[in-house]
């Protein structure tokens, strides 16, 4: 395995440390989804987007929508590694006048394209980017992080036939398929069925991967770019992965860490990391 790939390992491992320490300092957030999520962040903003930290409004700039909006803290932590945040931001959490909101904020943070948090909106605001760079002739692509549980609202398979009728190649769909929700699994909530099976048959060009292996997720996502298709990524990955008994859990969507659990939390991050 080459160096960058373990450097990649390492990182998302040391994003997931952050995100225990901002959710137990603001005493709220949602750390399940963050957890999941933090290989797919890390390869998008290391390997994958060209962006410029100094110049967020840049044109020529990937565009990013994290579709799930409630995994803020782990897209707040990527920022601030990029360079789009202050540090010291991180310790102000969902507190009353803090730029980092509950859920993105376009208006708010830099680097930051869409508001969100209402789900189900997101693939739909990205095939509108990627469609406006077509019209434009530009070069940027555009990625889409969403939820399984929000596929369960019909308007993002709605936008996937628009982005197939319109050959949006420059849209890359990927899907954090942990399998748990709210208040339950998927399965228990609205089964979904075999997502793969219903994006092929919306036109998708479909690729799945094991979403906590930073190769394979790298290796899916530069397939998805040139095929002359949009493609959706499913990467599929564990709930609160990182933390045994956050793992799978639906109690730990958005649940308060306790000392007790934010001690015991980072004791096992911390050994991933040794």
């Amino acid at each position: 395995m080459s160096s960058n790939i373990e450097t990649l390992k390492r990182t998302a491992q040391e994003l997931r440390r952050t995100v225990i320490n901002m959710i137990h300092c603001a005493g709220s957030g949602h750390s399940g989804g963050s957890l999941s999520c933090a290989e797919i962040l890390t390869v998008l903003y290391d390997e994958m987007m060209n962006m410029r930290a100094d110049q967020p409004d840049w044109p020529g700039r990937d565009r990013f929508v994290l579709s799930k909006g409630h995994a803020a803290p782990a897209l707040y932590a990527t920022l601030v590694r990029k360079g789009f945040l202050d540090e010291a931001c991180l310790g102000t959490l969902r507190r009353f006048g803090s730029c980092l909101e509950g859920h993105p904020c376009m208006f708010k943070q830099p680097g930051v394209e869409m508001s969100t948090g209402s789900l189900g909106m997101g693939i739909s605001v990205g095939v509108g980017m990627a469609l406006a760079a077509k019209q434009n002739r530009a070069s940027y692509h555009t990625y889409v992080l969403c939820g399984d549980g929000e596929l369960q609202e019909g308007q993002n398979w709605e936008a996937m036939a628009s982005a197939s009728k319109w050959n949006l190649d420059n849209l890359t769909v990927i899907v954090d398929h942990n399998r748990v929700q709210l208040d339950g699994t998927v399965d228990e909530v609205m089964p979904v069925g075999s997502l793969a099976d219903k994006m092929k048959a919306f036109g998708m060009q479909t690729i799945e991967c094991d979403g906590h292996d930073a190769e394979a997720l790298l290796q899916a996502l530069k397939q998805a770019v040139g095929d002359g298709r949009p493609t959706a990524v499913i990467a599929h990955t564990v709930k609160g992965k990182g933390v045994s008994f956050m793992e799978g859990q639906s109690a730990w969507h958005g649940k308060p860490i306790s000392d007790e659990d934010y001690t015991a939390a980072i004791k096992e991050i911390e050994e991933g990391l040794a």
